[in-house]
């Protein structure tokens, strides 16, 4: 069975920084893009960074860049995401989600198997 746990989220005054943290369990996690995805009540889930199964080789949503930070650790099937300089609109939900890939012809192809975690709430306020 198949498990991402997310940790780390809570209250933080704007300027702040949190960490978010996803531990997977149950997937060949050097074979998944890991990506935080994050909804704001009201609003549509947006993308807030990825990471294929290349260490570095990373995408973020505009708002996330000079900002936020993705890592992950496949040793320890392990992504985090260093959140600095929060403002009030990072309030949301953040979803650690994972996305099968396979590598050919020269790029990663996703082949549709994907799992959500549960989510973290992240409250800016101050």
């Amino acid at each position: 069975q198949v498990q991402l746990v997310e940790s780390g989220g809570g209250l933080v005054q704007p300027g702040g920084s949190l960490t978010l943290s996803c531990a997977a369990a149950g997937l060949n996690f050097g074979s998944y893009a890991m990506s935080w995805i994050r909804q704001a009540q009201g609003d549509r889930r947006e993308l807030v960074a990825k990471m294929t199964p290349t260490v570095g080789d990373t995408e973020y949503g505009d708002f996330a860049k000079g900002r936020f930070i993705i890592s992950r650790d496949n040793a320890k099937s392990v992504v985090t995401l260093q959140m600095n300089s929060l403002k009030l609109e990072d309030t949301a939900v953040y979803y650690c989600f994972a996305a099968e890939v396979k590598y050919y012809s020269g790029k990663y192809h996703y082949t549709g198997l994907e799992f959500w975690g549960q989510g973290t709430q992240v409250t800016v306020s101050s």
